[in-house]
């Protein structure tokens, strides 16, 4: 069964009730923890009127919520106890024909592109695609074969050298941003005295200096929001992912070098502008690249190398900061420049990448596609397994897309609901990482720590700090964000950021006692909300939006959550410096703090969680209404965790709003 043009859905066999929720439901529900309060859920209830009339405007979505399967509830294993059903079950379309026209079509697509010597394998392939969970039960693998699924199974992080070595390259990539960043944060303690922007005390004059440091430091973000990330489509198209990459590698070698020879604030703002466009282009396709190549197993993690090398690049760049402090006037050159380091390493290292194969197979060249699936999979089985379950799923694809050109596709990601609802996700997600402060800290701690009372070189000690607590606490995530999930690690994580970027902006009020006294409380307090941010919105942001949109239209969501990230990042570059003036440092520490609780409800409506499934199955995910979607959280899943963890009732769990047709058929076995 299709959903709205030929979109795969979960298909209806139980009667609905008024919500829209399959009769008798069971009651039990992976559970995610939040933060909640009587007056935010009624704020909630109130907003929801107005978000809800997303699916209703649609003529399609009344037909997406007749198309939701739903099992039989009631199961009970031997012990008595009473398993999980989900409202919704995603569907394999390759269990849609049978197993004999699943090896014929398998077959048919090797001879016709290019691979005859490969249809007997794709044909035993499908099968293992058909039920990855019971590959065992197929009769026609081989032994080598049996044994390589085995052992994926068993070894969750097996993988070839290509894989890791090609995620791993991206991965260096992200480092360039994290430098750039801390390269800026190091030359504001000095830059402005270069160009004549202080006082006679050494201090921004306020006003139009104020201003120009901010956008200095802010325009990398805009251009990177604004130009660089609507580039992305036409360089990839004509470029492929790969040769996109080298591109922006190269601007990016080029601009940090050509801002510490500026020689004047006007020159360092061309070269940042330029260097701006190559952050949004890079930012836009590295994190799509490594999505498109990482097994679903572990997508999440394999990603999140992402983020992991984007503070490690903060805290590469604040050791440069560091290394180069006494070099005297041309400190905040060198620091500046020094960013050019992993950009050079990422165009060097990209030659020996395979080309993605979604890539590949989105311009006809299947049979390069299962060739360079082959070299990022551990055996021809399983990638050929991959490969052609990406591919059936991308045919379904071709039927939701409505137009070929670029526009057309921008425009899809606002009009066709399976690709807004997941726009809304990656749009709250990245927005919600500007929203909830962290990057004040990122671009500004050195000013900020100078401010409270530290030396310049003190403040650089505290800023390399700082980097340091991010890499250290962005690492379990590694092994959270596949377990627990990426909407689990947001809920639970932006209420405590907004504690502790609260109680950091109220400690800058103490100015009495000794100088640890004044100080040490706002450090604590600055590190705590930085080890928050690490476990869940930091590995987040990035990493939802790779994975969300379908293939046709990969390249235009991730630029619009792109867009929608740098710009709001620029925004914030621009601001705080002029905010601290007006709003004082607590003024500008608590707005920041109150727009993580507004995050957190973004959160709450509208991240749906993606754990563990392949890039295709999360259109299965999408097809859920946001209607239905936000009725189940507010009327299922909130009060029995009112009841469950506050009023301590030992109640059932609720059921997931959807889950995998592979394991709810082993529940009803």
């Amino acid at each position: 069964m299709t959903g709205r043009r030929g979109s795969p859905v979960a298909r209806t066999t139980q009667p609905l009730d008024p919500l829209g929720f399959p009769t008798g439901s069971p009651h039990d529900f992976s559970f995610s923890f939040s933060f909640f309060s009587s007056a935010s859920l009624a704020t909630t209830i109130t907003a929801i009127t107005a978000i809800t009339m997303d699916d209703k405007s649609s003529p399609d979505s009344h037909n997406e919520k007749a198309m939701i399967r739903a099992p039989e509830p009631e199961m009970a294993d031997r012990s008595g106890r009473r398993q999980s059903v989900a409202l919704n079950i995603v569907e394999n379309p390759l269990k849609r024909v049978t197993r004999e026209q699943a090896v014929l079509d398998a077959q048919s697509f090797a001879e016709l592109n290019g691979m005859p010597e490969h249809a007997a394998l794709f044909g035993r392939a499908a099968l293992v695609a058909r039920d990855p969970e019971n590959f065992d039960t197929v009769d026609e693998l081989t032994g080598d074969e049996r044994a390589a699924l085995t052992y994926e199974k068993d070894h969750k992080w097996h993988g070839p050298f290509m894989l890791w070595y090609s995620i791993s390259l991206c991965a260096v990539g992200a480092a360039t941003q994290g430098w750039d960043q801390t390269g800026s944060n190091g030359a504001n303690l000095s830059f402005p005295q270069a160009f004549g922007l202080t006082n006679d005390e050494g201090k921004v004059v306020a006003g139009r200096n104020e201003w120009i440091v901010g956008v200095i430091n802010a325009i990398i973000f805009l251009t990177a929001g604004l130009i660089g990330a609507f580039i992305v489509d036409p360089l990839n198209h004509w470029f492929g992912r790969r040769g996109e990459i080298f591109i922006t590698a190269c601007i990016l070698t080029a601009t940090p070098i050509g801002s510490g020879f500026a020689q004047s604030w006007q020159g360092l703002f061309a070269a940042r502008f330029v260097m701006g466009i190559g952050i949004g282009a890079k930012n836009a396709t590295v994190p799509i690249y490594s999505a498109e190549m990482a097994p679903a197993r572990i997508r999440g993690a394999l990603v999140m190398f992402w983020q992991l090398w984007v503070v490690a690049g903060i805290f590469l760049g604040f050791c440069a900061n560091v290394i180069v402090k006494d070099t005297g006037s041309i400190s905040w050159r060198l620091q500046l420049g020094s960013a050019f380091i992993p950009s050079f390493i990422l165009g060097v290292g990209i030659f020996f990448c395979p080309e993605s194969p979604r890539w590949l197979m989105k311009h006809g060249k299947l049979a390069q596609g299962y060739n360079s699936m082959r070299r990022l999979r551990a055996h021809p089985i399983i990638g050929a397994r991959d490969y052609y379950y990406s591919y059936t799923i991308y045919k379904e694809e071709l039927k939701l897309a409505r137009g070929a050109g670029y526009f057309a596709r921008l425009w899809d990601c606002f009009a066709v609901p399976r690709i807004r609802r997941a726009n809304y996700g990656a749009s709250t997600v990245m927005i919600g990482q500007q929203m909830c402060g962290i990057n004040i800290i990122s671009f500004y701690s050195s000013s900020i720590f100078e401010r409270v009372g530290y030396t310049a070189e003190q403040a650089l000690y505290a800023s390399l700090g700082y980097g340091a607590v991010q890499v250290v606490f962005t690492i379990p995530t590694l092994f959270l964000i596949d377990t627990k999930g990426r909407r689990t690690l947001t809920l639970i994580t932006f209420p405590l950021m907004c504690i502790f970027l609260l109680a950091a902006g109220l400690s800058l009020l103490k100015t009495t006692g000794s100088r640890g006294e004044q100080i040490g409380p706002v450090v604590l307090f600055v590190y705590l909300f930085t080890i928050a941010y690490s476990l869940g919105e930091g590995p987040v942001a990035f990493q939802y939006s790779a994975e969300v949109f379908p293939t046709i239209q990969r390249e235009q969501g991730m630029a619009w959550a792109v867009c929608i990230n740098n710009t709001f990042a620029g925004i914030l570059s621009l601001t705080f410096p002029r905010m601290q003036s007006v709003m004082t440092p607590t003024g500008a520490f608590g707005f920041y703090a109150g727009l993580n609780l507004i995050a957190w409800f973004l959160v709450f409506c509208f991240v749906r969680e993606t754990k563990q499934l392949t890039l295709e199955e999360l259109d299965q995910v999408f097809s859920v209404p946001t209607s239905k979607y936000i009725s189940h959280e507010l009327t299922v899943w909130l009060p029995w965790f009112i009841k469950r963890y506050i009023l301590r009732k030992n109640i059932p769990r609720p059921p997931l709003i959807l889950e995998k047709e592979a394991k709810v058929e082993k529940i009803l076995e």
